[in-house]
């Protein structure tokens, strides 16, 4: 899909065609939109299909020839599948081109839709640094957001699973703990990024602009921050949990394995005198159910003071 945007009297509108001062952004684009960005801004196929691989990492990067510069930053998505929630990232790339801004991404976002529909307040497409900064600022902010979603559906999780432990409480906590191994992979490499471009040799920085950029890397490390407190809380919980299933799974075998020792004793009694032998002592139905009774129950007393019956 592409879409074309200018700031026009302090909003953001739709045009019909690519303009000076315009951002251009391409969701999920079929190869006829690309081809026609790429002939009309003059841009690197590289550049274009950069973000579309889902592999891309985190990077800047500068056209020699053409003076256009490529950023291309992991951003934060969640998936719904049913009732579970989970969170990833994908790339996204964002090239300045002399007169024009350009985002590339494999589907929508919810940080570019929020521009789109105006949640970004003073935007403007032809202050082209300072609309890169504020991509990056929402970026982290958004960042910010599903962290502390993240940690609001542990805590939920986790008191479902004091309740009752089943299976799928603890598979959805390991999907919390993959999203978060995603995000501070994705956080960290986006700050080494964002370092590159605070050197001021990709972008040309303003004093307003800069200050900016310093609100978006305090942004990324308090999200950091944030991504590695909740792993270490996650990983504990999860290893609070798998103790206390084993340690359950060890008391209902001593359990087993005690009653499989009471069951024993009266069926070797009977199974002697089953038997077809002679010289038992008093062969009788009555003994022989007494002698069960009276060693099973003493058998039963030593277990219960070892605590093996609970």
């Amino acid at each position: 899909m592409l879409n074309i945007y200018k700031t026009i009297d302090n909003k953001l509108v739709e045009c019909d065609k690519i303009e000076k001062d315009c951002w251009i952004n391409l969701a999920d684009p079929t190869e006829e939109e690309l081809q026609f960005v790429k002939k009309t801004l003059l841009i690197d196929d590289d550049f274009l299909r950069a973000a579309l691989d889902k592999e891309e990492i985190s990077r800047v990067e500068m056209d020699d020839d053409t003076g256009y510069a490529l950023i291309t930053l992991d951003v934060p998505i969640f998936i719904q599948d049913k009732a579970i929630t989970t969170y990833s990232t994908i790339p996204v790339g964002i090239i300045e081109t002399q007169d024009n801004i350009v985002t590339v991404c494999l589907q929508k976002n919810q940080i570019i839709e929020d521009f789109v529909n105006g949640k970004i307040k003073n935007v403007f497409t032809n202050l082209r640094t300072r609309f890169i900064f504020q991509l990056l600022y929402h970026i982290a902010t958004r960042f910010l957001l599903y962290l502390r979603r993240i940690d609001k559906c542990r805590i939920v999780i986790e008191k479902k699973l004091q309740q009752t432990m089943q299976n799928q409480g603890l598979i959805q906590l390991q999907d919390l703990d993959k999203s978060l191994v995603f995000f501070s992979t994705s956080l960290r490499a986006n700050m080494m990024v964002l370092e590159k471009i605070q050197r001021g040799r990709i972008l040309k920085l303003y004093d307003d602009d800069a200050e900016l950029l310093e609100d978006v890397l305090i942004e990324v490390e308090q999200a950091i921050e944030m991504s590695n407190i909740y792993s270490n809380i996650l990983s504990g919980t999860m290893g609070a949990f798998s103790s206390i299933i084993s340690n359950n799974m060890n008391t209902i075998m001593k359990i087993l394995t005690s009653i499989t020792i009471l069951l024993a004793i009266p069926t070797m009694i009977s199974g002697f005198y089953g038997m077809n032998v002679s010289n038992l002592p008093m062969p009788t139905f009555g003994f022989s159910m007494l002698v069960s009774v009276l060693i099973t129950t003493f058998v039963a007393f030593i277990l219960y003071k070892k605590n093996m019956l609970s």
